[in-house]
């Protein structure tokens, strides 16, 4: 068996020739990890000015700073958008080259940047049903800073409106970078209303067809999912409604795109719901006999 350095070389580029799944092969042509989780960094850092930082902002500069961060963001946004345009016209068009993605990533760009006064109203909101859904949360500052389920709505409601412009790519990067982050998958194409909570976090799924409306509470392991995994359904609604101030518990499933959770209820841990439940429903699994043993 060989084992040259040229020979296992080769053999590794033959299988880019027969196999393909490459970038940068005629310059860069794809969005960048790196630049997302900075563009990620920069959109956080606007958002709570000073908390992702050591800068000093001053009253008088603040305009300045700002500004500065603005126009690095539109810079680097703008560049990932017409990578990930150009990649969804090859998707579409196979070799064409797409004349008028630049025109577009400047156009999405800008509305991503108009939104944000819009956005950080609605994530105060989030900021504020933590601090009073959590006693143990003791200041706005200590959820900015130390809640995981902050940071991924944060993203989230970002990449959600990148993905109503059907925007390739960047809007799933940027969710999957907090998923692995906090432990919380929430597709960008899930809806969800102002005043979200979740608690703890870890293990929480969010589906792609989803829709949550305002002061919704969720513990750590819920699912929001499908109930078939098929992918002919791609296009149909294939996850739960849930309404208005609903509360769901720790290692609760709720699948369906059918399924409908009514305003005002309470989803109890470890239930396994895929119908529809009325407003102001108690759902809860009996618990079973305990037996406690004291001592040998």
């Amino acid at each position: 068996m060989n084992y040259s350095l040229d020979n296992i070389t080769e053999n590794i580029v033959n299988t880019y020739k027969e196999k393909g799944v490459l970038n940068h092969l005629r310059g860069p042509n794809l969005p960048s990890r790196k630049s997302i989780r900075n563009i990620i960094r920069n959109i956080e850092s606007i958002i709570f000015p000073g908390f992702e930082s050591e800068e000093n902002l001053d009253s008088k500069f603040i305009s300045y700073t700002i500004g500065a961060k603005v126009q690095q963001l539109t810079k680097d946004l703008t560049v990932e958008l017409r990578k990930s345009l150009e990649f969804g016209c090859r998707m579409e068009h196979k070799d064409i080259t797409c004349s008028i993605c630049s025109n577009s990533a400047e156009e999405i760009t800008f509305y991503l940047l108009n939104k944000i006064p819009e956005l950080r109203e609605v994530i105060l909101l989030d900021v504020e049903a933590a601090l009073k859904g959590d006693p143990a949360a003791k200041s706005s500052e200590e959820v900015i800073l130390s809640y995981p389920g902050l940071e991924a709505i944060v993203v989230h409601r970002f990449a959600h409106e990148l993905y109503k412009k059907n925007v390739p790519l960047i809007p799933r990067m940027m969710n999957e970078y907090i998923h692995r982050q906090t432990g919380i998958d929430i597709h960008p194409g899930a809806t969800i209303g102002k005043r979200f909570f979740m608690d703890h976090g870890t293990g929480i799924v969010i589906g792609e067809t989803t829709v949550i409306g305002d002061n919704v509470r969720v513990y750590q392991g819920v699912t929001l999912g499908a109930l078939k995994v098929i992918k002919e359904e791609a296009e149909m609604k294939r996850h739960p409604t849930i309404e208005d101030n609903v509360t769901i518990y720790s290692s609760a499933t709720i699948l369906g795109g059918k399924t409908i959770i009514g305003k005002n209820s309470i989803i109890g841990g470890n239930v396994w719901i895929i119908t529809s439940q009325p407003e102001e429903s108690r759902i809860y699994v009996k618990p079973e006999e305990y037996i406690i043993r004291n001592g040998k």
